[in-house]
């Protein structure tokens, strides 16, 4: 396919594995993997690239289990060109969909504006926009202004927040749509107030979660409709990890995949698991909580690629 492909100033790869690139380090290879140099060569190939070709946007996958069969079609990987962090004279903040949450964060404290809450985030802001990803009672619906997009067609178009309707771990984005940058409004701070607070949260985070271990962070979302808000008021009862503990599944094992002995909502590659490993533990998990429980449980990592049998 890689030889009918649109010419770009960027990277195709044909059959590049994607481990690698996983969070997990596990998945089968992309049909093509394609790295635009910016966003008029992302538009420029989207605009030619027929349209029975899928395409799809990954970032650092930090939220994907890549089943063994890979990716069919073409894998946007945005990279360089797509990560910059700008601080506007009117102090909102035009983040790269590449831009690492982290990154993002430790710029905007810089520049004595708080987004502490995307300090403890894995991923990047793309991925963020994408799940409304939050903690600690902070969401990206919170801050985000607005995003610019590229279509399937090729078109670039900017989207308000108000019509993504954001919600628990959703953004409405159109399908096929590439999400290129965020644009931010954050309250304003101390710089050093809040690199305090970034590195409290850094530590609550390492005494409570498997920050050590190879995982996507949450596997479920919370039945309760919200995160973790890491106060002393927070209550837990429809809390994933809560059910999963409930149902006596921390630290369970499936081949080498585990429900994390410190934090059961994070499903780890403990031991050189395959994507079925993950995937069939996560579904197991949600059987045996819907069993002790009568709740099913909703992933909130994402599945993708072809299985193997």
């Amino acid at each position: 396919m890689i030889e009918n492909l649109p010419q770009t100033r960027g990277r195709l790869l044909a059959n590049r594995p994607l481990a690698d690139l996983s969070w997990l380090r596990v998945g089968g290879p992309a049909e093509v993997l394609f790295t635009p140099a910016d966003e008029d060569d992302l538009a420029q190939f989207l605009a030619a690239l027929p349209g029975e070709i899928p395409v799809f946007a990954i970032g650092v996958c930090s939220n994907l289990i890549i089943r063994s069969g890979g990716i069919k079609g073409v894998v946007i990987r945005l990279a360089r060109g797509f990560n910059g962090v700008e601080i506007l004279p009117d102090g909102r903040i035009r983040a790269g969909a590449a831009a690492l949450d982290a990154m993002v964060a430790k710029r905007a404290a810089e520049a004595g504006y708080d987004l502490a809450f995307l300090r403890t985030i894995p991923g990047t802001i793309g991925g963020a926009v994408a799940m409304n990803a939050g903690c600690y009672g902070s969401y990206m619906a919170d801050i985000c202004e607005s995003i610019r997009v590229v279509l399937r067609t090729g078109e670039r178009c900017d989207i308000p927040a108000a019509r993504l309707d954001f919600g628990y771990r959703h953004a409405d984005l159109p399908e096929g749509a590439v999400v290129v940058s965020a644009l931010l409004r954050a309250p304003k701070g101390a710089p050093a107030a809040i690199v305090a607070k970034m590195e409290a949260a850094l530590e609550s985070r390492a005494a409570t979660q498997p920050v050590e271990d190879r995982s996507c962070g949450s596997t479920f979302r919370n039945p309760a409709g919200f995160s973790s808000t890491g106060q002393a008021d927070d209550v837990h009862d429809l809390k994933a990890w809560k059910l999963i503990d409930d149902a006596g599944l921390r630290g369970f094992t499936l081949g080498g995949a585990q429900m994390s002995p410190k934090h059961p909502n994070f499903l780890i590659n403990a031991n050189s698991a395959t994507p079925e490993d993950l995937e069939n533990l996560g579904e197991l998990v949600r059987k045996k909580v819907f069993d002790s429980s009568g709740i099913t449980l909703q992933w909130e990592i994402r599945r993708v690629g072809e299985r193997v049998l």
